[in-house]
């Protein structure tokens, strides 16, 4: 199959980049790579008119994000597909996930026979080799339309947090779809649907997968037939646990003689049931189907996974999804998640003086009596890239962990700020699976794989850990390498990984870690190693949009304000932290935190507490 010349008209929506000798010069495996910046500046300025980015790349995953994230550029790719496996069947995939067509796409690559079994399966995709991007580019330049707030792209972060969450349901889509949470609201007649005017133009002249009329309208026509009497306009937005769709999809119903003139989705809400509820909606009215569509309706079903907002809840769903909305000071709730060690609890009946609901995500003791820390970067990554049988297979090999820890409450919808302690980072080290390359956090300050398994595991059994013994010892020691403690680099592109994880009007507000010498404890270094961790996490704050700090050090100055380590605080020290909190949290909003009455009652009957029953439940929360 020959390649062919493309004049790339607004067809394209997707460019999808080969790394090595293409987006840079060299190759990354083998050491320094070159930077191309007009290819970097390319991305930038056709990611600011709506055109998606994608990685195909045979390399490892971690260097690259790395490299991405050190041009400043890792946020402007989604769906990146990094491994070493042929590149053809990869795109194939790669379009079915992203919801696109083979020709809305333009390959790059620098290697003719990756473009030819790119062509190979996917015959209607464009490629190019990047020696003609000179050629190209101001073709590719005037794609799209101008999105400054990349309105799109976070459409496709949104469609890749759902893809990613959808894994996890084994095939069993019926299920993933009931806990989806998918929400529709409807807005009917003129003076309704007249505000998404050039929206609805868009839907019907260039949607094609769910456009089941493809009836293409003039924009004079479009404008006469909004008013036109009999007509039953309407448009559909869209949203779910993950996110917010917008408006997905319009249909125009003939009164007159029930059937539908218009009937179209945006393939954004693709195997979300949309079209099929909202034609159930309408009654099952009569529709000539033109053409292929990717789902094909039917006369019966209604799915039932799928709830119609009112006006008045789409517009308190809108008004929750901003940071930290107006209303706050007015007596709505916060909802605020605090993630991280269970020490952290410690915070919550102080924060809850304030006008705000907690919820907490913290470590755990699992069934093999082994406190389980779900809470590094490292292992959120796992819970959110890894297939579910490798979660489980890991769950099973590894008694310091289970499958409850691939499943954390960070990803939840619904929160208005996420409140992180990322100390695990500062704290574990990391383990290599030496047959997939997983990195995998347990312990710290020491190698597991270098110590005597007899003395190991009988200091785990007299800490009644079950599943720690000999034979597993010897066995972690062949199956898995030392790589040492997270680095600041790869601590700060974790960082960046989860600020895109999270929708992007929720703050993210950081805690640092202690930098207090605690002469006693066995943790060497640990000051240093923290003050390491601290620049990297400041660094990556000051420069990140919509993230926060609250700097413990100006709290916890010394050796007196700590207990048993520099990352346990004395008692009274986690009120003044809940207050800094409120503080920051108060002027993310622009307004002061109303107090709860009750909440107020609750801390200060902690506090009368005798000293050694406060004393028990410090222990417990830590």
């Amino acid at each position: 199959m020959t390649e062919v010349q493309h004049s790339f008209s607004d067809s394209v929506k997707l460019i999808i980049w080969d790394l090595d000798d293409t987006f840079w010069r060299g190759t990354l495996s083998e050491g320094e790579i070159e930077a191309l910046e007009d290819n970097v500046a390319l991305v930038r300025a056709t990611a600011a008119r709506g055109i998606i980015h994608t990685v195909v790349s045979k390399n490892d995953l971690a260097p690259v994000e790395a490299k991405l994230t050190e041009l400043g550029v890792r946020d402007l790719f989604v769906f990146l597909r990094v491994s070493w496996q042929p590149k053809g069947p990869v795109i194939k995939q790669l379009l079915e996930d992203m919801q696109l067509r083979a020709p809305n796409a333009l390959f790059l690559d620098d290697n003719p026979i990756n473009r030819a079994e790119a062509l190979h399966y996917n015959p209607t995709l464009q490629v190019a080799d990047p020696v003609e991007l000179p050629r190209l580019a101001p073709a590719l330049l005037q794609l799209g339309k101008p999105d400054p707030t990349y309105a799109r792209l976070e459409q496709y972060r949104l469609l890749e947090r759902q893809q990613q969450a959808r894994a996890d349901y084994q095939g069993d889509n019926l299920a993933f779809l009931r806990d989806a949470q998918v929400r529709v609201e409807l807005r009917e007649g003129k003076d309704a649907v007249w505000p998404d005017f050039n929206r609805i133009e868009e839907l019907i002249n260039r949607s094609n997968q769910l456009n089941y009329t493809k009836k293409r309208v003039v924009y004079q026509e479009l404008e006469a037939r909004l008013g036109a009497t009999g007509l039953r306009w309407g448009t559909v937005r869209v949203r779910d646990r993950f996110g917010d769709y917008g408006l997905v999809g319009v249909y125009a119903l003939n009164t007159v003689t029930n059937e539908l003139e218009q009937f179209t989705f945006s393939c954004r809400i693709l195997h979300l049931g949309v079209e099929q509820w909202t034609y159930a909606h309408l009654g099952f009215p009569k529709l000539v189907v033109q053409g292929e569509v990717a789902t094909a309706l039917n006369p019966t079903e209604t799915p039932d996974w799928i709830t119609l907002d009112t006006p008045a809840e789409a517009e308190a769903a809108a008004r929750a999804v901003t940071a930290l909305p107006p209303d706050a000071a007015q007596g709505r709730r916060l909802r605020i998640l605090l993630k991280g060690g269970c020490d952290l609890g410690q915070l919550t009946p102080y924060l809850q003086t304030y006008q705000v609901d907690v919820t907490e995500d913290f470590n755990y003791v699992n069934d093999n009596q082994v406190p389980v820390h779900t809470e590094h970067t490292e292992l959120l990554r796992l819970s959110r890239e890894l297939p579910v049988e490798e979660q489980r297979r890991l769950a099973q090999a590894l008694p310091f962990l289970d499958e409850e820890a691939f499943r954390p409450r960070l990803w939840l919808p619904g929160y208005d700020a996420v409140v992180y302690s990322p100390l695990m980072d500062y704290t574990q080290d990391l383990y290599r699976e030496n047959s997939s390359g997983y990195l995998i956090p347990f312990g710290g300050y020491q190698d597991l794989t270098q110590l005597d398994p007899v003395e190991q595991a009988q200091r785990y059994a007299q800490r009644k850990f079950r599943g720690m013994d000999e034979a597993f010892l010897r066995r972690f020691r062949e199956e898995f390498s030392y790589a040492g403690p997270l680095t600041p680099e790869r601590f700060q592109q974790n960082l960046q990984w989860l600020r895109g994880q999270l929708p992007a009007a929720v703050p993210l507000i950081l805690l640092t870690g202690a930098e207090v010498e605690v002469p006693e404890s066995p943790e060497k270094g640990a000051v240093q190693r923290h003050q390491r961790m601290n620049a990297a996490l400041l660094d990556f704050a000051a420069r990140t949009p919509n993230v926060l700090v609250v700097d413990v050090r100006s709290t916890v100055r010394s050796r007196a304000d700590v207990t048993n380590n520099l990352r346990h605080y004395q008692r009274p020290l986690y009120k003044q932290l809940a207050d800094q909190l409120a503080a920051e949290l108060a002027r993310q909003q622009g307004a002061q935190l109303g107090r709860s009455t009750i909440g107020q009652l609750r801390a200060a009957l902690l506090d009368a507490l005798p000293r050694p029953v406060r004393k028990v439940w410090d222990r417990l929360t830590q």
